[in-house]
């Protein structure tokens, strides 16, 4: 038997948690509604009765969708099941830009669209000025495990990689994934599990992504010129075809569309309303700009301090050879 009040404390608790600032939806998005194909629609099938989606990778090309809308602020989450067995040299990624790509041309000038923005994805000190918060699962041979690599992109400039082992198989089960970002932080959790934060530290002269909307990206490609043991294993194309399985996507964040005129969206629009601005009706707080969600919990710093001790493998902060001229400001203090 419990404590004599336990019943009181329990309806406390109820209490307490029914007054909490919650997502504005915990039901999980229809895909077709939400998303649509980006690159090779061939390479990418669905499921009539609500199955996994499942994006194919073989020797004549990888896919990836995309998100209908952008966002700025909020959770976006989605469970993946990764390719099995021998997955050297495969990426999948899920992941949100601003560099906002839809397609609709034929497959030809898609295919060749996504390689053009693969590309750019990649020339990380371009020039250009998107934000984007990555998430890619390296593949590896048999036997051996995947990595995360994990990666922020601010004013067009990446160069922010950590990468952690995972403490399951990623492969023989669905587990979740999630970006969830604020005026405050951005986290990167697994399984509700957050791995890293990457906290605004404007006041210091970081730059953070606030500003720009940022629409929702999955794919699965090739990119054994790296992935896998510094791109010295290759992509075996036997064992093709590649198959990674997306399901239960859900999205918790702040539409950019609703900040702006019809047929317009305005990132400072955005950025007001989604960051807790007046819209129109008095002061906006959502939950994701509640005084809770400035910071992680007690025990979401314990799980934090767990994930770096036992998880983290290369962490761009301890790299100081790579940055001999200097750390990023980020990584001081």
């Amino acid at each position: 038997m419990g404590p004599p009040h336990g019943g009181f404390l329990l309806g406390c608790l109820l209490l307490y948690l029914a007054l909490q600032p919650l997502p504005a939806s915990a039901v999980p998005v229809n895909f077709s509604q939400n998303f649509q194909p980006y690159w090779a629609p061939d390479h990418i099938s669905t499921s009539l009765d609500g199955g996994p989606l499942r994006l194919t990778l073989d020797n004549t090309s990888g896919c990836g969708f995309a998100s209908r809308k952008t966002y700025l602020f909020g959770q976006v989450s989605v469970q993946i099941k990764l390719v099995e067995g021998d997955s050297a040299g495969t990426v999948t990624a899920f992941y949100v830009s601003s560099v906002f790509f839809f397609c609709s041309g034929g497959q030809g000038v898609c295919r060749r669209a996504a390689a053009l923005i693969k590309k750019f994805h990649y020339m990380s000190s371009a020039g250009d000025n998107h934000d984007e918060l990555d998430l890619e699962f390296l593949g590896n041979v048999s036997g051996e495990p995947y990595l995360l690599q994990t990666n922020v992109y601010v004013n067009g400039t990446g160069n922010r990689e950590q990468r952690h082992s995972l403490w399951f198989d990623p492969t023989t089960d669905f587990h979740s994934y999630a970006v969830f970002w604020n005026r405050y932080h951005i986290r990167i959790l697994v399984d509700g599990i957050p791995i890293r934060v990457f906290e605004n530290k404007e006041a210091g002269g970081v730059p953070y992504p606030k500003q720009q909307p940022m629409g929702i990206y999955g794919s699965v490609w090739n990119a054994d010129d790296w992935a896998t043991q510094g791109g010295r294993v290759k992509t075996n194309w036997t064992h093709a075809p590649f198959v990674t399985a997306f399901r239960s996507f859900d999205i918790d964040a702040c539409e950019a569309a609703a900040a702006a005129a019809p047929g317009a969206v305005d990132d400072g629009a955005a950025a007001g309303y989604c960051g807790g601005g007046d819209d129109g009706g008095g002061r906006r707080q959502a939950w994701w700009d509640a005084p809770g969600m400035a910071g992680l919990s007690p025990h979401q710093r314990r799980q934090l301090k767990w994930a770096r001790a036992k998880h983290l493998v290369y962490d761009y902060c301890r790299d100081a050879a790579r940055f001999a001229q200097g750390m990023p400001g980020e990584c001081l203090g």
